[in-house]
């Protein structure tokens, strides 16, 4: 390890290592993501073919039309408010704004009703969504935080977002909880330990059912800001949208994981030249977002909402008009997005909204 090359970034975490010993894995993504001069997202465009992985709006035109058909029967149900804010949190390049606002434009009076309320953290994407979104020609703000935006109804859409904001982790131990972080192994190089103390209380603070586990077990968690913050803009006219990799209930197990160049990395390898994420509890999501007065819809398969939407009916509608050649692609395409296993996103992924209780039924989340 001593004659390994290592970057700017791991330098730096190694210095706060040897100063203040293990760094909480929260810490340790974020920095990786979105420290101002190596992180991850600050400096790259990460999607498409080029770049480390592929979201759901970069894989067909299909996802963002769904999604801008809901936002507009959404906007039906709040009546229509002529001054509404449409927010997506972590755009990407804009793929799917761009691909929602066209469906969106065959309904009189939503283009007129709406400015774009951007949060994005990296000046390279900002540049990009800046320059795709120009031609839409609709009043578009751009912030670094959810909380910048004013106040006032409001649709809120988050694709693969919470998925990158940083998580804990604790692993039981014969004395109690402790959390882990990443340290300087025996070997030199970057290692998952476990601080020395144990968690104060944090038996109580779990689940009720996870408060017995075994010696080994690992529990992650998210702080609740995020949801908080999206659940006290919709309480009241506004709604928001929530597609993630993640599980529907509470669970143990470690789901921190790597990408680069489409392949699982190492998240410990080259801190800031790969994607780091873990999945979403969608339960925790759920409550934080109702204890300040959200209604919850889902979660849901995205499988079953993409289908319940008409995405099959819309993949037939794009073959009959597609060149010829281009309808294996659509077939492709509609698969990705609502298969089960390793290759689709259709189970793994999971749709929820949360809105202002006075929405009774949301779009995709009917019970049958």
């Amino acid at each position: 390890m001593a004659d390994q090359k290592i970057s700017a970034l791991e330098a730096e975490i190694r210095r706060l290592i040897g100063i203040a010993g293990p760094m909480p894995i929260a810490e340790y993504m974020r920095l990786c993501l979105t420290h101002p001069e190596h992180g991850y997202y600050m400096n790259r465009d990460p999607l498409g073919s080029g770049g480390d992985f592929v979201t759901a709006p970069e894989i067909s035109q299909m996802f963002g039309e769904i999604i801008g058909l809901w936002l507009v029967a959404v906007w039906k149900e709040l009546g229509a408010p002529e001054n509404i804010r449409l927010v997506e949190l972590g755009p990407g390049r804009g793929t799917m704004l761009i691909d929602a606002l066209r469906a969106a434009k065959t309904v009189p009076g939503f283009h007129d009703a709406i400015v774009l309320h951007l949060i994005e953290i990296s000046p390279a994407l900002q540049k990009i969504q800046e320059r795709r979104l120009e031609p839409l020609r609709l009043p578009t703000l751009w912030h670094t935080a959810l909380e910048q935006v004013p106040a006032g109804p409001c649709l809120i859409v988050a694709n693969e977002f919470i998925d990158a904001l940083p998580i804990h982790q604790a692993v039981k131990q014969s004395d109690g909880w402790h959390e882990r972080g990443v340290i300087v192994g025996a070997d030199g190089a970057l290692a998952i330990g476990a601080m020395r103390e144990p968690l104060p209380h944090f038996e109580a603070t779990l689940p009720r059912g996870l408060r017995q586990s075994p010696a080994g077990s690992i529990y992650e968690w998210r702080s609740d800001t995020a949801m908080l913050e999206i659940g006290r803009r919709v309480r009241e006219n506004g709604a928001a949208l929530i597609i993630d990799y993640g599980h529907a209930w509470y669970g143990l197990g470690e789901t921190l994981q790597a990408v680069s160049g489409h392949s699982f990395a190492d998240p410990l390898r080259a801190p800031g030249e790969v994607d780091l994420t873990a999945h979403v509890d969608f339960q925790a999501l759920a409550q934080a977002a109702e204890s300040i007065g959200g209604r919850i819809h889902g979660p849901v398969a995205q499988r079953d909402w993409l289908r319940r939407l008409g995405i099959d009916q819309r993949a037939a509608a794009l073959k009959a008009h597609a060149p010829y050649g281009k309808g294996t692609e659509i077939d492709q395409a509609l698969s990705r997005l609502t298969a089960s296993g390793p290759r689709g996103m259709g189970e793994l992924c999971k749709v929820m909204a949360i809105a202002d209780p006075k929405l009774r039924a949301l779009p995709g989340f009917e019970t049958s």
